[in-house]
């Protein structure tokens, strides 16, 4: 078995044990009595964050995703997802922040880590939707 198969492997073990959580996840934000619609756009935004960003060139379980969020919201959604906006950047640090207060309920992340990403969202939010906004302007060359 060749390396690329080893990681086919291990991502689809993540994506299977990440189905299981992102049913749970659903079901806890259908108590808090959000919307069908509302719990479908988080489970869209978290399921993206952790099937794809999370095992796009390395492979990092969900509990661990945590501490890529600056990555992720800040570069990587901005050049990869098409859709990719201030409002979904907003949306997407919203369903995060959802998503590991509930794995740091379920105990899979701790106080710390959860704590951490919140103020990375608080922190960096301006400066992801600058680089959102220069990555949609055609008249700067080199956005980064």
């Amino acid at each position: 078995m060749n390396d690329y198969e080893k990681y086919e492997i291990e991502c689809d073990r993540i994506r299977a044990e990440n189905e299981k959580l992102l049913e749970e996840f659903s079901l806890w934000l259908k108590k808090s009595g959000l919307t069908e619609r509302t719990v479908s756009r988080h489970n869209e935004n978290v399921a993206f964050y952790i099937n794809e960003f999370l095992l796009y060139s390395d492979i990092e379980e969900a509990k661990d995703g945590a501490y890529s969020i600056n990555m992720y919201l800040g570069y990587w959604f901005i050049k990869k997802a098409m859709w990719s906006s201030e409002a979904s950047i907003k949306s997407n640090a919203t369903s995060l922040k959802k998503f590991y207060t509930f794995m740091n309920e379920k105990g899979l992340v701790d106080n710390e880590t959860l704590q951490d990403l919140k103020d990375t969202i608080k922190e960096e939010m301006a400066g992801w939707l600058r680089a959102m906004r220069k990555y949609d302007d055609l008249t700067i060359d080199d956005v980064w």
